[in-house]
């Protein structure tokens, strides 16, 4: 096919999330990190911050069992935060809270936190450098994984007396990090075909992607292992996640990418759904999310 690039303003979100149990895990979302909750005229559960947008959307499957390992689908679902105050903010909640954080590194481009949600839908928290700071690599940029400046992030508290209200207005879903079964085979896919630019590879077993120069809107790995098949069916995990076009034509072009490349394709209200050469589902739209 021919060089195309996505749209510079594309962004990515809702994903949603399937779940074993919807009051286990809103204690988690909404009594932990003060998500606002609303329920959908499908029977889902909208989560979002503020008076944003929804951030994640949750599918109750009663009876689900975990993700097993060694399959594709979900790494995490990365909620961008607005500022590194709001970082600080969010860590001290999860101390509070005494809820477990699987781990912190710094990424020279952002500060992150990682943890699992009650089924272990990962997430990661997260807040961007300024982009004049990121060290460039070519047209790419230099993304590692150091240690977590717990205490620098801490020190944006001092003089902050105030309680945590959620999460604040501004944040996003800024990423998703998807394990594949084929690094080559994904890169063909989301670069190849629907236009997002590489920016780093970490080894033959990790790349990421994005849109408008943005350190990554898309993770890939190889991590589970090579040919993973996907999550059976009755388990928790990610269901589908949007990429969103900031309008109708730019939203046709990549459409019109994707069945040029003999990708099957469903419609679906507003968009349409396809899915990776790993069976991860995503949904073409166009706009903003909406509640």
């Amino acid at each position: 096919m021919e060089p195309f690039v996505i749209h510079p303003e594309t962004s990515v979100g809702p994903a949603r999330l399937a779940v074993a149990d919807r009051e286990r895990a809103l204690s988690f979302y909404e009594g932990v990190l003060g998500m606002r909750v609303s329920q959908r005229p499908d029977g889902s559960t909208a989560l979002a911050a503020a008076d944003g947008p929804p951030l994640l959307i949750l599918h109750e499957r009663p009876g689900a069992r975990p993700k097993p390992r060694g399959t594709t689908g979900l790494y995490h679902a990365a909620i961008l935060l607005p500022t590194r105050l709001e970082l600080a903010r969010t860590l001290r909640r999860l101390a509070e809270a005494r809820y477990p954080i699987g781990g912190a590194s710094d990424h020279l481009v952002s500060e992150a936190l990682y943890l699992d949600d009650p089924d272990g839908n990962g997430l990661e928290i997260y807040a961007d450098r300024p982009r004049s700071a990121w060290p460039r690599a070519g047209a790419g940029v230099r993304m590692t994984t150091d240690p977590f400046d717990v205490e620098g992030v801490l020190a944006e508290l001092e003089g902050d007396p105030s309680p945590f209200a959620g999460l604040p207005a501004g944040t996003t879903l800024g990423h998703m990090h998807l394990h594949v079964a084929d690094l080559g085979a994904a890169e063909a896919f989301y670069s190849g075909v629907l236009g997002f630019e590489v920016m780093q590879r970490f080894g033959p077993s990790a790349l990421f992607v994005s849109a408008g120069g943005y350190h990554h809107h898309l993770g890939l790995n190889t991590w589970q292992g090579q040919g993973a098949p996907p999550p059976p069916p009755d388990a928790v995990g990610l269901r589908s996640w949007d990429v969103r076009l900031p309008d109708a034509d730019a939203l046709a072009a990549v459409i019109s990418r994707v069945r040029a490349a003999g990708v099957p394709t469903e419609e679906m209200e507003e968009g349409v759904l396809l899915r990776d050469p790993s069976q991860n589902a995503l949904v073409l739209r166009a706009g903003p999310a909406r509640g």
